[in-house]
């Protein structure tokens, strides 16, 4: 007798209750609506995605602290380390120039604010004090010098990640020197601790659908879907060049690494939509750390490459302030030289970065290269307070892709990549993680995942049904020769 075949009702039921992206989508299109139908209502729901936000704020430094010490502990080299960041550097640097140059190209060949001729006069420019708060943008001086930690748990206080990253890099040094005899107990707890974290992050990943759908009425409750209509060409031209970008990203790590980014991007399929949902790249962060342990990059890769990118590799920014400065001002009738155009470029390689978790740093970032140049009115800016929100999608996914193939990309180039383990997981095989790394110290007694306990991703259990986690270990995946009954 064939076996009977579920009603769609109720297939469309498992994969709700299961299919936290399936969730997630839906919670985004409700949000459109009810933004949409009753926008006043929907002003009032700010609160469910801001407590997300703030719930995930709380574990993204003490997960990298652990994550970092406990990478530098078991790759057992600090030399290597430093290799590790010296790249990211490198990768970084080069990432977001050539993001600041596609999109001054494009803004150039489709001249987005032609024909504007906007009065810089009849711009009301509190509007941009009020979303920047009236602060600064730091100076490359001050922007080192706040690096450094204060204070232990200040740097924590404060979820200052680069604070938090020398820290871990002392610790993680300072186990490295002392060794596993003479502090013994100090790794496995850190060790534990992150299972702790993982743990937490599994919980408050029950909460995304109503973070997005809060995120997203807000959203189109106070903008409406008019300003598309408005800044139309803009969008369009900002979005295409992202696509450009990420195109080149793909070409680049099928070159260096021989993966897909198109397979990647279905492998975080449920975070991406989360980040695009929230308008925060920090949301996902931890889900992300995860994912990219799982497909095969070394824990110290990710520890350090993953949150460094986070202030220094900001290319979907990049393509934005850009765009954006070119739109500004063709917007009011100002024709930039070449030697302008390149001044733009250099300001902009500074004032992007460290702009992470400064409020409007954009809008901070626009001004000061509208104040360098001296052609652009300062107040100039606020032609962007209607559209910018709408960017934050792009700028999301770029800026989130961007880190991921840096992390890939830096592994690989410093060996720390298991390639076979990466393209496994992203062709969607269930690839187990070890127990135990072939060259660290063994995991605490009773530590271990009872066998048969993990999912394999995509499976309706529970724990896939609320986004919980499997906790990884990092590392090569250790040879082990085939069990013969």
């Amino acid at each position: 007798m064939p076996p009977s075949v579920p009603s769609l009702p109720r297939r469309v039921a498992r994969i709700l209750r299961t299919s936290l992206f399936a969730q997630v989508a839906c919670a985004l299109v409700l949000g459109i609506v009810v933004g949409k139908l009753w926008p006043d209502v929907a002003t009032d729901l700010q609160p469910l995605g801001d407590g997300f936000t703030r719930l995930i704020k709380t574990i993204i430094s003490p997960l990298v602290f652990c994550v970092v010490v406990v990478g530098i502990a078991k790759a057992g080299d600090l030399k290597a380390f430093g290799r590790i960041g010296l790249k990211a550097l490198i990768w970084f640097e080069v990432a977001s120039t050539l993001a600041l140059v596609i999109g001054l190209l494009a803004a150039n060949i489709v001249q987005p604010g032609s024909g504007m001729n906007v009065d810089p006069a009849t711009l009301d420019t509190s509007a941009v004090d009020a979303k920047t708060g009236g602060g600064s943008l730091p100076s490359t001086t001050e922007f080192v010098v706040n690096a450094l930690p204060t204070s232990f748990i200040g740097a924590f206080a404060e979820n200052s990640l680069l604070q938090v990253l020398i820290l871990a890099c002392l610790v993680g040094a300072a186990l490295l020197h002392l060794g596993h005899t003479k502090v013994p107990k100090v790794l496995p707890a850190i060790e534990q601790a992150q299972e702790i974290i993982f743990a937490i992050v599994g919980f408050v990943m029950r909460l995304a659908p109503i973070a997005v759908f809060g995120a997203m009425a807000v959203l189109i409750g106070n903008y409406g879907l008019g300003v598309i209509e408005t800044y139309g060409k803009l969008i369009v031209l900002c979005y295409a060049a992202a696509a450009l970008f990420l195109t080149l990203l793909a070409v680049a790590l099928r070159l260096v690494t021989g993966l897909s980014l198109w397979k990647f991007l279905r492998y975080i399929r449920e975070e991406m939509l989360l980040a695009l949902g929230t308008a925060s790249t920090e949301s996902v962060m931890p889900r992300v750390m995860q994912k990219l342990r799982k497909a095969g990059a070394r824990d110290d890769a990710v520890g350090l490459v993953l949150p460094t990118g986070y202030s220094f590799n900001l290319d979907g920014a990049s393509l934005y302030l850009s765009i954006g400065t070119l739109f500004i001002a063709q917007a009011v009738g100002v024709d930039l030289s070449l030697g302008q155009q390149i001044t733009v470029i250099l300001v902009l390689m500074l004032t992007s970065k460290g702009m992470a978790g400064i409020p409007g740093s954009a809008f901070l970032a626009l001004s000061a290269t509208a104040s360098s140049l001296g052609a652009i009115p300062a107040g100039a800016v606020a032609l962007l307070l209607g559209v910018d929100r709408i960017m934050d999608s792009m700028r999301v996914v770029t800026n989130l892709l961007g880190n991921c193939v840096a992390v890939f990309a830096v592994s690989r180039w410093e060996g720390a990549l298991d390639l076979e383990r990466a393209r496994k997981v992203l062709d969607g095989e269930t690839v187990a993680m070890p127990d135990e790394e072939p060259d660290g110290p063994a995991k605490p007694e009773g530590s271990e995942r009872p066998e048969g306990s993990e999912q394999p991703e995509g499976s309706e259990g529970p724990e896939a049904a609320a986004g919980i986690p499997v906790v990884v270990s990092a590392g090569p995946a250790k040879e082990t020769a085939p069990e013969t009954s």
